[in-house]
């Protein structure tokens, strides 16, 4: 397992069959809450193969072979579709919460669900080593990848490991309480545990989706600016142009880039191998090398050209 579609494969195929453990467990049991783990699992398996499918565009759009066929119809790259997976897919987990916590609160208004907690505590154990496993496999992988697709499928799978240790303690609890004088509460232990979990989860996705928007919109990271300005100002100074302008966006693990150096009216001819050489300069301090950036360096006298 060394490349991020690897993983994702494996963490699909996993998924898959936790989260139909997880729903047939939940309807034979009638247990709200390992259907909501089990439809929750779904949606994130769905999700991965989305990721999948972009992150193998991604690499194929790198690739000659693929490229002279994909170029055709994406000539800027499939950069853009990153963040619209990524945001997608907190929506839907958003979404996917809020629904559950309302079914949760319903029930508990409606007097519960009765449950059979030892069969419970079996699922939620099996459910929860499996998950707490990936969400370590996929993190210690991750470190040298270093790729937004798995922090994500990393964070879905923590999640999902935290939500499932949640019931355990609530089926635990229904389980220890059966016979005693506080076995009226067992109705509500479901739904409630239920409702926990969905306030737990409900607000996790919202920074993934944020900053899903922000690429989407194409809002400039303020560091990725800074760092462009105080290259582009060091050439100015170098090279004694007159100014310059810069437009820099993060469109998911890419970064677009637009240089433009203002040079002063009469300036001695250039041969295009010079031109070359301040833009072989410049390439290096800028952060980013490699197939994820797109920068574009471009000189004029006309400040109508760079704006």
């Amino acid at each position: 397992m060394r490349t991020e579609q690897d993983i994702l494969r494996l963490s699909i195929m996993v998924t898959f069959a936790l989260a139909a453990f997880g729903v047939g467990f939940g309807i034979w049991t009638g247990s709200s809450s390992i259907i909501f783990d089990g439809v929750y699992t779904t949606l994130d398996a769905s999700m991965t193969v989305l990721a999948l499918l972009v992150s193998r565009l991604i690499t194929d759009s790198l690739s000659e072979s693929a490229r002279a066929r994909l170029v055709q119809h994406f000539t800027m790259g499939f950069w853009h579709l990153e963040p619209i997976v990524l945001g997608l897919s907190g929506t839907l987990l958003i979404v996917a919460s809020g629904y559950a916590l309302l079914t949760a609160i319903s029930d508990i208004l409606s007097g519960g669900r009765a449950l059979e907690f030892g069969h419970a505590v079996i699922y939620a154990v099996i459910a929860g080593v499996v998950a707490a496993a990936m969400a370590l496999f996929g993190h210690r992988q991750n470190r040298s990848i270093g790729s937004a697709f798995l922090a994500l499928d990393v964070k879905a799978w923590t999640i999902s490991a935290g939500l499932t240790s949640a019931l355990l303690v609530a089926f635990v609890f229904g389980w220890l309480i059966q016979g005693t004088r506080l076995e009226w509460l067992s109705p509500y232990v479901d739904p409630a545990a239920l409702a926990l979990v969905c306030l737990i989860v409900l607000p996790m996705p919202i920074p993934t989706v944020r900053g899903a928007l922000a690429d989407i919109l194409l809002v400039t990271p303020r560091d990725l600016r800074e760092e462009v300005e105080g290259v582009a100002q060091q050439i100015v100074d170098q090279y004694g142009f007159l100014d310059y302008r810069a437009y820099v966006a993060r469109v998911g693990r890419g970064r677009q880039i637009e240089l433009y150096f203002i040079v002063p009216t009469g300036t001695p001819p250039r041969a295009l191998e010079e031109w070359d050489a301040i833009r072989d300069e410049i390439a290096p301090l800028i952060e980013g090398r490699g197939p994820d950036r797109w920068l574009t360096i471009a000189f004029t006298t006309d400040l109508n050209w760079a704006t």
